[in-house]
């Protein structure tokens, strides 16, 4: 059997990555002149059909690279233009991000002690948890998860917080007893912290109005009602021994939560699926509330729900083509822009786009059945994690994925290419959730002294490097004073930061201080 011979070469990509080119020619000595022609004619049709391709990749990810990235100037310019967005959401009302009061009122103290309850309704679970809250920012909790089914979610809403309700009781006969954690004497009421995590309209912490349902539900006979009432008459049915004393969202448990534990931390933020961040706004500052007779002196918590801003208008994001043809194909077409460019929920879609292009520009997968990588969606955020950390030399965790999920081969170029643009993508995404926590320190103006933020979601918790190009990115907007505003992993919000709260609620009431909020 004759031997062959392999070379090789790398070319340089804009990113200072090296794409590999492997070559494999037949040693020709023993074959017939004629043959021999034909040998080095497809060979080197081969030779030049290879290097051709590689340079294109070359060129392609020049070209999205500049597509991808953010300058310093620009963050700049995104982060004055946010700031300006969060004022105006502050002054009026229903503004593209809305700014929405909590009536949470100001820092926990890091002493609250007690047992509190708090119970989360999740896209997928209903948790139950029993938080004991040991002061100096320490907590035990006892938790239990019940599943909600497809049917549950779409069936009449009375129904849905009944079985919350069933759920409740459940767990507090379960840990209630001789042999329980949980000892009520007769007559008492444990407070009750209520994570709601869908758009609410409150005007006080007790009292949400459902705006509409996410997350895939579709109760009927809930969207425009009191949600509190509606939980606080299936606790009755019960008979329970709870007062509802917070309705809350998940982004605000977060950040009472982590600085219960790290009282420097200012300002939280959600990175996963959505995107949102809360932060500690002084009650003069929202002018949209000052005829609820508020002391100006205080401070309360806001909501920012700032996955919207830049909706509608479209001025001041850098929208690719891909995020364009994401938004327009979306179940809410122009809502949501900047979460429609950071949440891991559309990370993947944008590179499944990208590669969907470069198969129809013939740059990828040459006579490959692609059908698999063309399904919408088909490509999840984890993938980009995972080819983001592939420790390999030879990418072997890309092969993996590319072979398993679409029945694809790939070269080392290729998979050189493709890891080259997912890190594009989630750097720009990193970037661009700078902006924002950058919006908030810069009104705040907690640069001078620093802050810490706490971060949740799988997006800062398991993509590789997020936290590290958020830092990055406060760097470029502010210089190095921004080395005095760092990351952290933040606190259970919708249990922990929860119950908090309600112990926080109860406190203020006890003491006269605007109980009818």
């Amino acid at each position: 059997m004759p031997l062959s011979r392999r070379g090789s070469g790398t070319l340089l990509t804009p990113t200072g990555q090296h794409l590999a080119m492997h070559t494999r020619t037949q040693d020709d000595e023993s074959l017939p002149h004629a043959t021999k022609r034909r040998a080095h004619f497809a060979t080197d049709l081969w030779l030049h059909s290879a290097k051709w391709s590689i340079r294109t990749m070359t060129d392609h990810l020049r070209r999205l690279e500049t597509l991808f990235t953010l300058t310093p100037q620009r963050m700049r310019m995104i982060t004055q233009s946010f700031r300006e967005t969060l004022e105006n959401g502050l002054e009026k009302v229903d503004q593209v991000v809305p700014m929405i009061p909590t009536f949470v009122f100001g820092w926990p103290s890091g002493q609250e002690q007690g047992d509190y309850l708090a119970i989360d309704l999740g896209g997928t679970n209903l948790r139950v948890c029993l938080v004991h809250l040991q002061g100096k920012g320490k907590f035990e909790v006892t938790q239990s998860k019940y599943r909600l089914s497809e049917e549950q979610k779409q069936d009449e809403g009375q129904k849905l917080f009944d079985f919350c309700a069933e759920s409740l009781k459940t767990f507090i006969d379960s840990n209630s007893g001789e042999d329980g954690i949980l000892h009520l004497e007769p007559g008492e009421k444990l407070p009750l912290g209520f994570t709601f995590s869908y758009p609410c309209k409150q005007n006080s912490i007790d009292h949400g109005i459902l705006i509409r349902w996410t997350k895939g539900f579709g109760a009927p006979n809930t969207e425009g009602e009191n949600v509190a009432e509606m939980f606080q008459k299936s606790l009755d049915k019960f008979e329970l021994p709870v007062t509802l004393t917070a309705l809350i969202n998940d982004t605000t448990g977060t950040l009472i939560a982590s600085h219960y534990v790290n009282p420097h931390t200012r300002i939280a933020c959600i990175f996963g699926t959505g995107c949102n961040a809360a932060y500690m706004e002084h009650v003069k500052d929202i002018p949209k509330i000052k005829d609820l007779g508020i002391d100006g002196g205080m401070d309360m918590v806001i909501n920012c729900e700032w996955g919207a801003f830049d909706s509608f208008e479209h001025e001041h994001l850098p929208r690719s083509k891909y995020d364009i043809s994401i938004d327009e194909s979306s179940n809410k077409p122009g809502e949501q822009a900047f979460e429609k460019l950071i949440s891991g929920r559309y990370l993947g879609e944008i590179l499944r786009l990208v590669i969907c292009e470069l198969i129809d520009d013939g740059i990828l997968f040459l006579g490959q059945n692609t059908y698999k990588v063309e399904v919408t969606n088909a490509l999840d955020t984890a993938l980009l994690s995972l080819m983001e950390s592939d420790p390999t030399e030879e990418l072997l965790m890309i092969i993996g994925i590319f072979s398993h999920f679409f029945a694809l081969e790939t070269t080392l170029a290729e998979r050189q290419f493709l890891r080259a643009i997912a890190r594009l993508i989630g750097r720009r995404a990193a970037r661009l959730s700078a902006c924002g926590i950058g919006a908030i320190v810069g009104k705040m103006g907690y640069l001078e002294n620093g802050c810490a933020v706490g971060c949740d979601g799988s997006l800062y918790n398991k993509y590789p490097g997020f936290a590290g190009r958020i830092q990055e990115g406060l760097v470029d907007i502010f210089g190095e004073k921004a080395r005095n505003i760092y990351t952290h992993h933040a606190e259970d919000g919708s249990g922990v930061g929860s119950a908090i709260i309600a112990a926080m609620t109860k406190a203020r009431k006890d003491a006269g201080i605007h109980a009818h909020l």
